[in-house]
């Protein structure tokens, strides 16, 4: 019997959906027999562990810390050491993450501590005939996607892109247990003194259905008012590429690409937009793209499902009146 731990992620006092998305991941290579353990770091994890009950694990182990409050700000020093002292104890097999930012950074920390090997940004994961774990991700800037299998016997420590997989459910009765938390956990090298959140609305980035993203072609900060009412009105999200917002048109907490965050919507839906390898690799995953551009040979259209060769102002007065008509019948 082998043991899949999957470190969950905070939205506050709940778990995120891709939380349940890492369960889900987590039984399509388990085996018969096989453990699944969600992780639930918090300074107060009772409320969150609730939640964590619900999405099928077999348990729920949760770790009470108040250097773990700070764990989603940018501070990664004490659940870096929760998940090494949990991954000492029950020795598990693999250890699940998700493609964010705090994913992305404990992650390959707790590789390094374990000893264990690191795939980054999965989109597809299957049981290997070695009874390892084989992983498809992209590589060379998203312009290929490559099948890697853990070799040797430490522990397999991924991230998984968010909503390639559907969430996983249960009926709320995984059994909840407490951690005692490592005594090295408060003792970070770096503590956060100030938090400037930036106001928010609407469904986050990475979660969203749909996203409306701009680039160079746009020309300037004004039009992505107008590709954010169309998110609006979509119920999605506003993305961009690297170089608008390299531009200062729109901040960068909206650029998608390698530099940027992973999208994974069922319908992506780009401005002005090239599609350079460095941007498509952070969409790569989306289910239908749609592509407008003035350039007959944009490398977009080589990607996108749907394209229009046109002027972007013309092509989105068209589309969000045909929205709205949608909307009114």
């Amino acid at each position: 019997m082998a043991i899949l731990l999957v470190v969950a992620e905070l939205n506050g006092n709940v778990v995120t959906e891709s939380t349940g998305e890492l369960v889900a991941a987590a039984k399509a290579v388990a085996s018969d027999g096989d453990e699944i353990v969600v992780a639930v770091l918090s300074d107060d994890p009772a409320i969150v562990g609730a939640s964590a009950a619900g999405l099928g694990a077999d348990r729920v182990l949760t770790v009470q810390h108040e250097a773990l409050a700070e764990m989603g700000a940018g501070s990664f020093e004490a659940p870096v050491a929760a998940v090494t002292a949990i991954s000492n104890s029950l020795s598990p097999a693999a250890i699940l993450l998700s493609k964010s930012d705090f994913g992305s950074n404990v992650g390959p920390r707790v590789a390094a501590q374990v000893g264990g090997g690191f795939a980054q940004d999965c989109i597809g994961l299957s049981s290997a005939s070695n009874g390892r774990i084989s992983v498809t991700r992209p590589v060379y800037g998203g312009n290929a996607l490559a099948e890697y299998v853990f070799s040797g016997d430490g522990v397999q420590v991924l991230t998984v892109r968010p909503t390639i997989f559907d969430p996983a459910s249960g009926d709320g009765a995984s059994p909840i247990e407490s951690f005692d938390a490592p005594t090295d956990v408060g003792k970070i090298s770096a503590r956060l003194v100030e938090t400037i959140a930036e106001e928010s609305k609407g469904v986050r980035l990475e979660d969203a259905d749909v996203v409306i993203s701009g680039g160079r072609g746009l020309g300037g900060p004004e039009p992505f008012e107008q590709l954010q009412a169309l998110a609006d009105v979509l119920g999605g999200a506003l993305g961009a590429s690297r170089a608008a917002c390299d531009a200062g048109w729109i901040d960068h907490s909206h650029q998608i690409g390698l530099t940027g965050k992973s999208v994974s919507p069922n319908v992506y839906i780009t401005f002005g937009i090239s599609g350079a390898s460095q941007h498509m690799a952070g969409c790569s995953g989306s289910k239908v793209i749609v592509a407008v551009n003035k350039d007959a040979d944009a490398n977009i259209f080589k990607d996108a499902r749907f394209g229009v060769v046109g002027d972007w102002g013309k092509v989105l007065e068209g589309f969000r009146a045909a929205v709205d008509d949608l909307a009114v019948s």
